[in-house]
């Protein structure tokens, strides 16, 4: 086991919780982490043992309770599920650095290109937390109790990224404490992205994975008792595309089997990895299959939605994959500046995005993420889950890149009350022409008072703030709670 990690039935380890020294990024310098207070949280389980885990936690003061019962695997009985949303795999740090031009196309010449970039380790002002780790952070951010199951490296990238994890207020649970890991030494090192930002504010992205025959870390034959466990306590599991880069298929599968039989929801976000996996190797086609069967929650562009579908109306593409679902229940189609839906079996929800100067997008679709499953949680109205998670990405956007930069709490509540949201009657109509009949369809509005058109009803914004900022403003003073 990485000594770097926290293992759920290990005593409370000494870690100082310190701030990385990292300033003054490329694009951006890191904001500041929100305060949290320490609070300690005992499980007793049976057969599981008791443990005591650290961690910065939140400030919800109004988290529902969710509780799972399994008398598979050795558990029994009901266990409570303290963690909110935890991530699989795809933890990386991201070198982001400017570039007079984005890397060539052809693989052969972008990989010469990467091998020449890493030949130089780039000075620690350049690094970010990458991948799930904005997941996380945005939805640490939001209040939520974090945990990212997955791999780092003992070098100084995994140091940097458990120290940006640990300052956000995030567990890291450690995948390997069984696995056998061989090969090269290169085969369990933290993974790295290179993220190429042009002149012209374009990015182009590399990683020594885009060029494996095989995932980074496919020594990794099984899930380890920590893994279960974390994946029992959780709320949501959350797993993207890019997942298949370091994890195995047969590995992923199995996390979605143990989730599905803790009664944990599956979140999904395939992102542009779907379309290579739905014509990849038998193993991922087939894993690729198991998400879309046994996933919760879809989350996925309307370009992503049609390359899985072959529907070009983000809608019916979101309508066919909820009927292929086994237990589906939300699809979430993400639409830029437009705004997004959510498709259940009986409504169509809807929110226009909220007008903001965007900067760099990068991020923007995970932090996303982290705020559908705040409304998840918390049961909220769909049209209220959307305009969170609209706000959340709105934030990112007008910040630089991911990891640190990510939406804060503050600047979410800023947009959401200047409720400025970007409304297109004429696309929102072209696009819920024909499905009026179906389905009841909520379209969040400017109007000052909730009302209809067209056969839609419209939701009004200035009505949907006011009852979201106080579940999510923080209390005027916190306590720290030490359970006796």
């Amino acid at each position: 086991m990485n000594l770097n990690t926290v293992s759920l039935k290990s005593h409370v380890p000494s870690l100082p919780y310190l701030r990385s020294p990292v300033s003054g990024l490329l694009l951006n310098p890191p904001v500041s982490s929100p305060n949290r207070s320490l609070w300690f949280s005992i499980f007793i389980g049976s057969n599981a043992g008791a443990f005591v885990s650290l961690s910065k936690h939140n400030h919800r003061r109004d988290s529902c309770c969710f509780c799972s019962s399994s008398s598979r695997n050795g558990y029994n009985g009901a266990v409570v599920k303290d963690i909110d949303i935890a991530t699989l795999g795809n933890l990386c740090v991201d070198i982001v650095l400017g570039v007079p031009q984005l890397p060539p196309a052809a693989p052969e010449d972008r990989k010469s290109y990467m091998e020449q970039l890493s030949s130089c380790p780039p000075d620690k002002k350049f690094w970010e937390a990458g991948g799930n780790c904005n997941t996380a952070i945005a939805a640490a951010r939001l209040g939520l109790h974090c945990a990212a199951i997955g791999h780092v490296g003992d070098e100084i990238y995994g140091q940097f990224l458990l120290d940006v994890l640990n300052t956000e207020g995030i567990s890291m649970i450690g995948m390997n404490e069984d696995g056998d890991k061989g090969g090269s030494e290169a085969s369990y090192e933290t993974l790295l992205c290179w993220v190429l930002v042009d002149p012209m504010q374009r990015h182009g992205f590399c990683s020594p994975a885009d060029f494996m025959k095989e995932p980074a870390f496919s020594w990794m034959t099984g899930l380890s008792g920590d893994v279960k466990m974390a994946i029992k306590q959780s709320k949501i599991l959350f797993c993207n595309g890019y997942g298949f880069d370091d994890l195995s298929p047969a590995l992923i599968m199995a996390a979605i089997d143990y989730a599905v039989e803790a009664g944990t929801s599956i979140f999904f976000d395939p992102g542009p990895r779907g379309k290579s996996l739905s014509r990849g190797s038998p193993e991922e086609r087939l894993a690729l299959d198991k998400f879309l069967q046994q996933s919760d929650v879809l989350l996925l562009t309307a370009d992503e939605a049609e390359s899985l579908t072959g529907m070009d109306d983000p809608v019916i593409g979101g309508q066919t994959l909820l009927r292929q679902g086994a237990r589906t229940k939300w699809v979430v189609v993400k639409m830029g500046s437009k705004g997004s839906i959510i498709i259940t079996r009986s409504t169509i929800a809807c929110a226009p995005a909220f007008k903001v100067n965007i900067v760099d997008t990068v991020g923007c679709g995970d932090s996303f993420v982290a705020a559908i499953a705040f409304g998840f949680i918390h049961k909220f109205p769909l049209v209220s889950t959307l305009t969170i998670a609209n706000a959340v990405g709105a934030a990112t956007a007008m910040g630089s890149g991911a990891g640190r930069n990510v939406a804060t709490l503050d600047e979410v509540l800023k947009i959401m009350r200047a409720a400025d949201i970007n409304e297109d009657e004429k696309f929102w109509a072209s696009l819920l022409r024909g499905k009026l009949d179906s389905v009841e369809i909520n379209l969040l509005s400017k109007m000052p008072i909730n009302g209809s058109s067209g056969g839609s009803t419209l939701v009004s914004l200035h009505k949907v703030v006011p009852e979201l900022l106080p579940k999510l403003e923080p209390p005027p003073r916190l306590k720290d709670a030490v359970p006796s």
